[in-house]
């Protein structure tokens, strides 16, 4: 069983700077593939970023160059630092895991991650 709970969301405006974090509940969270995801309202839920346990990350292309996902696994926590926030970042984002590997890069689908948290809200006005 593995437990997520995020933290750092908030309300920001453009331009600005947020960053989240995900306390892992796992015995062996420093072996899995984990993701951010994001869902605004009436939209479908997204991968933000994924990282490997050995570091391999990949992003979506609205985030590249603007946020960046990594891990302290002596710590069991996941972050994302967001900078330049536009109002199309607005939505709930929330922490994935599985104890699976299989692609190159990390995948930012949402059927790959078996474990979920219960989100963080960040709103980004303009």
């Amino acid at each position: 069983q593995v437990q997520l709970v995020e933290s750092g969301g908030g309300s920001v405006q453009a331009g600005g700077s947020l960053r989240l974090s995900c306390a892992a509940f796992a015995d062996t969270y420093s072996t899995y593939l984990m993701g951010w995801f994001r869902q605004a309202p009436g939209k479908e839920r997204e991968g933000v970023a994924g990282i490997y346990s050995d570091g391999i990350a990949s992003y979506t292309d609205s985030v590249k160059g603007r946020f960046t996902i990594s891990r302290d696994n002596a710590k069991n926590t996941l972050y994302l630092q967001m900078n330049s926030l536009k109002p199309e970042d607005t939505g709930m984002y929330f922490c994935a895991a599985d104890p699976r590997r299989g692609a190159l890069v990390p995948p930012l689908v949402t059927w790959q991650y078996n474990y979920w948290g219960r989100g963080t809200q960040v709103t980004v006005s303009s």
